[in-house]
């Protein structure tokens, strides 16, 4: 096709990423990831309650209620990060996402670096910065790729 500009893999996989964050059910920010290996898709996530759970916007945000700053008080929420919801995608399906690269609309917090980690992800592409200094120190130490998106 003519006049047509093919996106990069990298501009084609973020964009999915931001596709699978329309499906969010967090009232505080929309996550989403895409974890893929030779350019193939592996698993999808997006932040959200686990399965078969009343939603955030029935059951209103206990972290909003309190207060609670982004970064703060994890264990509270009720919903699970995209990052997560995608491993445990790739879990329940037989899939392995060892020596995968995940694709991400925000930079992972400690929780998913450390799961990440453990997962056996090389790469990390996100596109919007988040300040955790301890993810960043270990994914360094463990050698993971970390790479911020630019369109």
């Amino acid at each position: 096709m003519e006049g047509y500009n093919r996106p990069s893999w990298d501009e084609y996989f973020m964009t999915l990423a931001h596709e699978v964050a329309t499906r969010t059910t967090c009232l505080r920010r929309a996550v989403g990831a895409v974890i893929v290996k030779d350019r193939r898709i592996l698993a999808t996530g997006y932040n959200g309650v686990p399965s078969g759970l009343t939603h955030c916007i029935e059951t209103g945000c206990l972290r909003q209620q309190l207060g609670v700053p982004s970064g703060q008080r994890h264990e509270i929420c009720r919903g699970l990060h995209a990052e997560q919801n995608a491993i445990i995608q790739a879990a329940r399906y037989g899939i392995d996402i060892s020596g995968s690269v995940i694709y991400v609309t925000h930079q992972p917090c400690v929780v998913c670096a450390k799961m990440l980690i453990n997962a056996g992800v090389v790469e990390i592409v996100y596109q919007n910065p988040y300040s955790d200094d301890l993810a960043l120190s270990l994914l360094q130490e463990a050698g993971i790729r970390l790479r911020a998106f630019t369109a």
